[in-house]
């Protein structure tokens, strides 16, 4: 199963109603002696995850003009950060920092969400207002937060470094144009697919290729329902939902609203949209943190005992939330641009 769920305007499917006709349905079955139901090899394919796979064939000569300009300070206003300077590719694709700092000093209003397998996702940011991977290079490069630049600006410095034009014109004939910087950094973007995560060798048919603690970890990771909202081989990042449909998370939370609560509101204007963000990936969640919009979670174990209260209205046991986390490490994949924490 790969739901894909999106948001139509009076089409609006609540998770509510879309959880607990999930729940119903994985409670009818007997997951919870010893919280393991054996799977057998043949029935993974009937997984509600599925394994990674390398993107479309892409272009290795725009892969790496686009991997020079992601670590390319230029892009900046003042020369000071780079994509990577929020995306940092070692450590999982984020920087671990509740909100990232700009240009000057200047402090982000979002936590930065990982750059690796964003090609799955239906759209970009939280609140989902680029449709695609071009659409979304040129939001951090113009967000006064951010970059503070400007592709004209951008042109003007990189056309000064002989260099570099040599590169980009092995690539693309003529002068610098914004479109083929961006194509670039997109087609780069799109490289960074983490594959033969342990969990995708075991949905491949390989038993031995996670633990038993993590095999049990799975279940109850489904059980919960949990895989409502995350997913498909991105474990996530197919649909939009409310952050806090079983408990009011904002209220609890105990600070002000911001406009970046407002989630997709702020892309539709649509009421209903209000504090509904595109649902994160989970593959590389155990080397993310801090987690959610808002970057208020520190620890992964926080962060399943607020979903399990906020989205699904369920308590969830010490003994479960660190079974469960045993079951997210083994989601990790390889790239050569990430390095993979010691194994335990």
């Amino acid at each position: 199963m790969h739901l894909v769920y999106q948001h139509q305007r009076g089409k609006y499917i609540g998770l509510s109603v879309l959880l607990f006709s999930l729940c119903l349905l994985t409670f009818a079955t007997p997951v919870l002696a010893n919280h393991t139901r054996l799977i057998p090899s043949e029935a993974l394919s009937d997984e509600p995850i599925q394994p990674l796979h390398s993107h479309e064939p892409l272009d290795p000569e725009k892969i790496q003009l686009g991997r020079s300009l992601f670590f390319d300070p230029r892009l900046s206003r003042d020369n000071s950060i780079s994509c990577a300077s929020c995306h940092h590719l070692k450590k999982g694709g984020s920087d671990n920092q509740r909100f990232s700092t700009g240009v000057g000093g200047v402090t982000g209003k979002i936590n930065a969400p990982t750059v690796y397998n964003t090609h799955l996702n239906l759209a970009q940011f939280w609140d989902g207002r680029a449709h695609n991977l071009i659409e979304q290079v040129s939001g951090p490069v113009e967000n006064p937060l951010e970059m503070a630049s400007s592709w004209p600006e951008i042109i003007q410095k990189l056309s000064q470094d002989k260099s570099f034009i040599k590169r980009y014109q092995s690539v693309y004939n003529g002068k610098l144009k914004a479109k083929n910087l961006i194509t670039s950094i997109a087609e780069f973007e799109k490289s960074l697919t983490t594959l033969n995560a342990p969990f995708d060798r075991f949905l491949a048919g390989d038993n031995n290729a996670i633990s038993e603690q993590a095999k049990k970890g799975y279940a109850i990771f489904k059980s919960y329902g949990c895989t409502a909202c995350h997913q498909g081989a991105n474990i996530g990042g197919n649909m939009y939902q409310k952050m806090g449909v079983m408990a009011d998370y904002f209220a609890e939370r105990g600070s002000a609203i911001t406009e970046s609560d407002l989630g997709r509101y702020n892309v539709t204007k649509d009421n209903y949209d209000k504090y509904t963000f595109k649902v994160p990936s989970l593959r590389l969640v155990v080397l993310t943190a801090p987690y959610f919009h808002d970057g208020s979670v520190e620890t992964l174990e926080s962060a399943i005992n607020k979903m399990a209260r906020y989205q699904l209205g369920r308590e969830i046991s010490a003994a479960d939330v660190q079974l469960v986390i045993a079951f997210l490490k083994t989601l990790v994949g390889k790239h050569k641009e990430l390095t993979l924490p010691a194994t335990e």
